[in-house]
């Protein structure tokens, strides 16, 4: 298997324990100019954008570790899209999610990140 299938059948057991934690899934690989979302979906009145990483081990840092500034903003900038394209408004809430999987082991990191405008630091 190569990583991009092992990452598919990563994000397909994510969904399904988001689903079994109460996640309403609404998309899945949201793709686009902008970039890619993993799984958008709401869970507790939120919308929520889920970010999922996979690492076999942790010999080279833990998976969340992985979602770095530049991934975060990537991110914003496709919800961004993601919402304007399906005209929510921007009064909705909002999170951004990391679900880490190391090895067989799954950590749902909520409120992960805020939300990064492009071209900004921190």
């Amino acid at each position: 298997m190569n990583k991009r299938q092992t990452g598919a059948c990563w994000e397909e057991a994510v969904a399904c324990y988001l689903k079994r934690a109460g996640v309403e899934i609404r998309e899945q690989n949201f793709r686009s100019s902008q970039g890619e979302i993993d799984i958008i979906g709401y869970h507790q009145d939120c919308l929520v954008f889920f970010e999922v990483k996979y690492r076999k081990n942790d010999s080279f840092g833990s998976p969340a570790e992985a979602v770095d500034i530049k991934k975060q903003r990537a991110i914003c900038r496709c919800a961004d899209y993601y919402m304007y394209r399906h005209g929510i408004s921007q009064d909705t809430a909002v999170r951004f999610d990391v679900v880490a999987v190391c090895g067989e082991k799954m950590e749902w990191f909520q409120n992960a990140f805020e939300y990064r405008r492009a071209g900004r630091r921190g």
